[in-house]
């Protein structure tokens, strides 16, 4: 089974060309020698530490290193320890041996496995974002993993780990300029003729590309300063929820002359701390940057982690201000990415869906520019200032009537929506803001809800479906006959903007097939990933971010 549902074929297809790494198909590549022992280097220190541990206890206790009859076990001890170290050994460089890699005729294919092979392809063209990864032992050894997503996976389609951190720049390079069409617009893909109309791939084995892409150039828009990040960690609801339950243990200690209470805050305090020390590992040095082929994303203190995200592969977008940010002007951004929501554990996927952890209204902004290039109105300033801090009918916003304000006493003035010509904005909170912007055709589905209260007051609830992730686009008591307006006017927007997306491949939807693919250079953030030809709506972006900077 392929990595976009289908079942796969053959490893490689017969007859096919020579493919974009520059050896034929029928001569895969091989990850680096050492990827086995980085993956592995836990065991290997279990197996040390069962055979070490009884001499490293007796050293600390000052006995002898070795105790009588050791040197009539000794041979037996070494033996076995011998044993084991090489099986360990020999699994590593089998698995090493056998996990193959190649990127030919739109695909990138991977076989792994001794006794139960596995081979997993994925397609360019569906290709959601690629991560380059490197833990600690990897950075010391220079070598990089790299993570494909696909739509549709329920788990990373494709691993590659590990490879030099250059080999895995250029593979990342190749793949993404394959993706966009930047190699087709440029003259390197297909071969013209009949087979270029046709899609690369193993319907068409006689499509060829040309050698690997260089790396796409970037500039850079913003980066978080680590006083901001650890003042944010400072700053959040977790904190305050600390900081009530260490009021709340001392006066109940002082009212009831009972010290056990304290000991309550024990595991909160450690589960505190580790939360706190995760979020700041993954989020240090974050920096974002555009270039053609897509938004690059940096972060990490011990382990480091590059993505890569293409534009128009977001599905939805989440502005979240919490109370104590407020004085100081201090947003999070969060998105939906295909394969991100059900990917790896919890904490690594909250931490790849976060598109800005803590910024200013003009990092906001900016980040905007680089998601929704086209804000889809004249006046974008008013709209996204009233999404992210007005209330009632300002920017163009429709909120929850006021018959039903019993129902959200505190809210009902912000819960409300407004759309423009490229996305839909649903804001909701009064003292948690939020603003949820789903571009129109990301919208998979909707639904109407409506319980008994909201009947009773004649109010609604919009769903909006997307992929699975930190967003969750809801709108929430809203007026029943203005929530069946947006139900059906959503749709038809939705399905008319999924007609004009013609192709999966970013840049061949705006840029003419034999022009180049221009960068903007300079200080500023440049215009659309991909740069063709809607600067519009970036330098609204940027002139609302100057004026609220």
């Amino acid at each position: 089974m392929t990595a976009d549902g289908q079942f796969a074929g053959p490893a490689l297809p017969p007859g096919a060309a020579p493919g974009t790494t520059g050896h034929p198909d029928d001569e895969w590549l091989r990850v680096h020698p050492a990827s086995p022992f980085v993956r592995g280097w836990v065991a290997l220190a279990a197996i040390t530490f069962f055979f070490g541990r009884d001499l490293f206890e007796r050293t600390l206790q000052g006995q002898p290193v070795f105790e009588d009859g050791f040197a009539r076990r000794a041979p037996w001890l070494l033996g076995g320890g011998a044993a084991v170290l090489a099986v360990a050994v020999l699994g590593f460089v089998l698995t090493w041996y056998f996990t193959k890699y190649q990127v030919s005729g739109g695909y990138v294919r991977v076989n792994t496995g001794l006794l139960f092979r596995q081979h997993r392809q994925a397609r360019l063209d569906r290709v959601q974002a690629i991560d380059i990864v490197q833990p600690l032992l990897a950075r010391v050894l220079g070598l990089a993993e790299l993570k494909f997503e696909v739509a549709d996976a329920g788990e990373s389609a494709v691993r590659l780990a590990y490879l030099r951190i250059d080999d895995a720049r250029q593979l990342r390079a190749t793949i993404l300029s394959r993706a966009s069409g930047a190699a087709a617009a440029s003259g390197a893909g297909p071969t013209a003729g009949a087979d270029a109309a046709a899609p690369p791939g193993p319907g068409n084995p006689s499509a060829s590309f040309g050698p690997p892409a260089p790396e796409a150039p970037e500039i850079k828009v913003l980066s978080v300063p680590p006083s901001r990040l650890l003042g944010s960690l400072l700053l959040s609801e977790q904190s305050v929820f600390i900081v009530v339950g260490g009021v709340a243990s001392v006066v109940l200690s002082a009212l009831t002359d009972n010290r056990a209470f304290y000991f309550y805050l024990v595991p909160a305090a450690l589960g505190l701390i580790a939360g706190y020390w995760n979020f700041f590992n993954k989020g240090y040095n974050f920096t974002a940057a555009v270039s053609p082929d897509g938004i690059r994303l940096r972060y990490g203190l011990l382990d480091t982690q590059a993505q890569t995200l293409p534009p128009g592969r977001i599905q939805a977008v989440k502005i979240a201000q919490p109370p104590l940010w407020r004085p100081l002007g201090w947003y999070r951004m969060q998105v939906n990415v295909a394969g991100y929501g059900a990917s790896g554990s919890a904490a690594e996927g909250n931490t790849r869906t976060i598109l800005l952890p803590v910024g200013r209204f003009a990092d906001v902004m900016a980040m905007l520019s680089l998601v929704l290039p086209d804000p889809g109105t004249d006046q974008p300033e008013a709209v996204f200032t009233a999404g992210l801090g007005g209330r009632d009918s300002g920017g163009g916003f429709t909120t929850t009537p006021r018959r039903a304000r019993l129902l959200a006493p505190l809210a009902w003035r912000r819960n409300g929506f407004a759309a423009t010509d490229t996305a839909l904005l649903i804001r909701s909170g009064r003292w948690w803001r939020e603003l949820v912007l789903v571009p129109h055709q990301r919208t998979q589905s909707l639904a109407l809800h409506q319980g008994p209260l909201a009947r009773r007051f004649r109010v609604a609830d919009l769903v909006l479906h997307t992929t699975a992730g930190p967003v969750a686009p809801r709108l929430t008591q809203a007026g029943l006959d203005e929530a069946r307006q947006l139900f059906d006017e959503q749709s038809a927007r939705a399905r008319l903007a999924r007609k004009r997306q013609t192709t999966e491949q970013w840049l061949r939807q705006v840029v003419p097939a034999g022009e180049p693919t221009p960068l903007p250079v300079g200080p500023e953030p440049g215009p659309t990933p991909g740069g063709a030809g809607t600067t519009e709506g970036h330098t609204h972006y940027q002139q609302e971010g100057q004026q609220h900077g």
